[in-house]
């Protein structure tokens, strides 16, 4: 994109000369008027010569290299950014040393405040470094620079793009919850957590769901049944673990629910469970909608053994978690993940959730899972009194009768507080 406009001495030209001539018509002097017309003759020339050596087009066009590091990085977590514009040629050079440079990037990237950049030039070179801030979790442009000249009269301005953007992901902001063996384990006779437990379905069949591991398929009885059946006793070995997030409506809530449940989900990672995250919907394109409601990768278990690297698979699926549009649609998808987790075939798993104010439909849902599920739910409590805490209490006593283990979190606290007071209702 560009724009060109004059100077404040090209615009005195334009004007100044413009009235000049005028004045010139009037008296029918010749000499008057092409006197007056140099003005507006001198800054059409300096446009004409900014449009011929643009700097972000033809042969000539300079090259924008952009790097940040890290890429991903976390949420209030310090990164750098390196841009490099080179010119290959004598005619690049020129131009590019009578540049002025800035850069463009979110709000979310640099908290609102502007960029400060250490500027380091050399024949045909211009190196940029500044230090990014993120503020919020997402996914953010970075660039692309907006490049400034002047033609050599200093009449016309112009000011382009140049380079292409880069997208910033910033995870969201986690900590390292402890996890002291065995917490959160309420039958004692079962082995501690991270142990092989064998599911209940051992040397059962059951269908195939998304995220499966393929080597697990028992291709004979699949063929018999027409549709892809798995063998639930490779699935027995370390328990696998769900996070359920339930979000709400407000900004600073949907972050501190997701830095929370992120942090739990990593945790149990840690521990040597398959983790996968349940609830929200997707903010990317292209992916689906409800996580639990099917077709999202985030029903696939992430494993600290896995070919990449689990804990930056899970917190890239966490980058992007959004509350549906609506509350009937945030319901919906809280059902739908319950219904997965309570799925046939699914064993005693870990669940790991952090919910708000439940209608009575989602009260019943999640009650359910106590029964064949170790369940434990944080739940926002609002700081004020009124409706919403009392509401807030109404499900976490509901969950406490089904068999959870529950405790209450006010949005905005240490995350840490809150996971120390989850594991003493397991003691």
């Amino acid at each position: 994109m560009r724009t060109m406009q004059p100077t404040t001495r090209g615009w005195g030209l334009l004007v100044g000369g413009s009235l000049f001539a005028l004045s010139g018509v009037g008296w029918g002097s010749t000499d008057v008027t092409r006197l007056g017309l140099i003005g507006p003759l001198v800054v059409a020339a300096g446009a004409v010569w900014v449009l011929l050596v643009d700097p972000t087009r033809g042969r000539h066009a300079l090259r924008v290299r952009r790097e940040v590091n890290p890429n991903p990085v976390s949420a209030h977590s310090p990164a750098t950014a390196h841009v490099e514009v080179a010119a290959a040629d004598p005619s690049g050079r020129g131009r590019l040393a009578e540049l002025q440079l800035g850069e463009q990037a979110a709000s979310q990237l640099s908290g609102g405040l502007t960029l400060r950049a250490r500027v380091e030039r050399a024949p045909g070179l211009i190196r940029l470094a500044y230090a990014l801030d993120p503020v919020r979790r997402g996914r953010w442009p970075l660039g692309p620079l907006v490049a400034r000249r002047t033609d050599p009269f200093g009449v016309v301005r112009t000011r382009s793009t140049l380079g292409q953007p880069v997208e910033v992901a910033v995870w969201p902001q986690v900590v390292d919850l402890a996890l002291p063996t065995g917490a959160l384990v309420g039958d004692p006779d079962r082995v501690a957590l991270g142990a092989r437990s064998p599911s209940p379905d051992d040397a059962g069949l059951r269908s195939y769901r998304i995220g499966d591991d393929l080597r697990r398929v028992h291709w004979a009885s699949s063929a018999r049944r027409g549709e892809l059946v798995v063998r639930s006793d490779e699935r027995a070995g370390r328990r696998t673990a769900s996070v359920l997030l339930d979000l709400p409506p407000d900004r600073a809530g949907i972050e501190w629910t997701v830095s929370l449940a992120t942090s739990m989900g990593l945790a149990a990672l840690g521990a040597g469970h398959p983790v996968r995250m349940l609830g929200g919907r997707s903010s990317r394109p292209g992916m689906a909608g409800a996580a639990g409601a099917g077709g999202d990768d985030r029903l696939g278990h992430v494993r600290e053994s896995a070919g990449r690297h689990g804990r930056v698979e899970l917190l890239d699926r966490a980058v992007d978690l959004e509350p549906a549009p609506t509350e009937a649609e945030a319901e919906a998808d809280l059902l739908a993940a319950a219904s997965e987790l309570s799925a046939p075939g699914t064993g005693r798993d870990l669940v790991l959730a952090v919910v708000g104010v439940l209608s009575a439909r989602g009260r019943a849902a999640l009650a359910g899972l106590a029964e064949s599920s170790d369940a434990f739910a944080v739940v926002r409590v609002p700081r004020t009194q009124g409706a919403p805490r009392r509401d807030a209490e109404v499900t976490l006593a509901a969950l406490r009768r089904a068999g959870w283990h529950a405790s209450p979190a006010e949005p905005g606290e240490n995350l840490e507080d809150a996971w120390a007071r989850l594991l003493e209702t397991a003691r």
